[in-house]
């Protein structure tokens, strides 16, 4: 078995965290090293991770249906060693598979994963480096066939899950990834809303892949050392679009239907099920993302990219969402006018 790392981002969600790593630790397969990555929470989340390594804490499930993710519980205690960002500079040679990183403060989804992928770089046994949201439970079997696919296909650089809405166990969020337009910086989720029994082969999936989505992630150690790391001037939002735009076609994108993530959307970042929200981080990084990152890659999508922003913006204005309205103006403003280097973010 290849030597796999999960790093897990935390930012205030350390219930849905030790979800998460109660149903890691129960997957089929046994050569892996989880890295938590804990983005500056304010709720003790590192200390509540801490104690249930310990077996002081117990996870829990608000859905039935998927309790026999994590139960039994693993057996605890758990070894593991807690590290700051300074002090985290190498574990190599370590003997505990679960490693707790503050990173500080909040560096976003792009920083905060970097950081877990640069110590993993740094023990010299990763193969391959599973990034996987907190709010998500694992399959038993998800890690062993995300790997089996990317050796199916040695030219694959990232493979995606098919990713199940956690509410209902069933629903499709996206089959691996998304399709992309470039002329309205829009994504559509493959296979959103459908079921499994329904969803389109895997060869078919693939055609349509222009990113996986980061929920769950698998990618190749070479992918890393070919392309570099994520682009950390997205702090939510096309950091994955952005890592395989910046490929240049040198890696291929895969998908196991047979890797089933179960996601609560929205929990990572705390915007709830909505994406419209007005109170939701979602209305300021999305825009601000889209056009940033039509500005580094297709600039000349500009002319249409632009005007759709500001459509959705005087929508807002007009039904009377004011807060909604500042988020999207605010977020758009600092995407067009944050400065950037073509060159050098292109290839970072």
């Amino acid at each position: 078995m290849p030597k796999v790392y999960i790093i897990i981002v935390n930012w205030n969600g350390w219930q849905d965290t030790i979800e998460c790593l109660e149903s890691v630790f129960r997957l089929r397969y046994d050569n892996f090293s989880v890295i938590v990555c804990d983005n500056g929470s304010s709720d003790e989340s590192l200390a509540r991770i801490a104690n249930w390594a310990d077996g002081e804490v117990q996870a829990s499930s608000t859905r039935p249906e998927l309790r026999h993710l994590g139960d039994p519980p693993y057996p605890k205690p758990i070894p593991y060693l807690r590290l700051d960002s300074i002090a985290a500079a190498d574990f190599t040679g370590r003997e505990e598979r679960l490693f707790l990183v503050q990173t500080g403060r909040n560096l976003g989804f792009a920083g905060a994963n970097n950081i877990g992928l640069r110590l993993a770089l740094k023990t010299g046994d990763l193969e391959y480096a599973w990034l996987l949201n907190n709010d998500t439970a694992v399959a038993p079997d998800a890690l062993a066939e995300l790997v089996l696919r990317m050796e199916e296909e040695p030219r694959a650089g990232i493979c995606g899950s098919a990713l199940l809405y956690y509410d209902d166990g069933k629903t499709v969020q996206a089959l691996g990834g998304a399709r992309y337009s470039k002329w309205t910086a829009r994504v559509h989720h493959i296979g959103e809303g459908l079921t499994m029994d329904v969803a389109p082969p895997q060869r078919e999936v693939e055609k349509q892949l222009s990113y996986v989505v980061g929920a769950s992630l698998l990618v190749r150690r070479a992918f890393l050392e070919t392309v570099g790391f994520m682009n950390e001037r997205y702090f939510l939002f096309f950091e994955e679009i952005d890592w395989i735009t910046r490929a240049r076609n040198r890696f291929q994108l895969v998908y196991s239907p047979r890797s089933i993530v179960f996601h609560k959307q929205g929990r990572s970042t705390g915007q709830g099920s909505g994406m419209e929200d007005s109170d939701s981080v979602s209305g300021m990084y999305g825009p601000r993302s889209r056009i940033l990152y039509t500005r580094i890659h297709h600039p000349i999508a500009l002319i249409s990219v632009v005007p759709s922003i500001l459509a959705s913006a005087a929508y807002r204005l007009m039904t009377g969402r004011l807060a909604s309205f500042k988020r999207l103006m605010s977020g758009a403003f600092d995407g067009a006018f944050v400065p950037i280097n073509r060159t050098n973010d292109r290839a970072n």
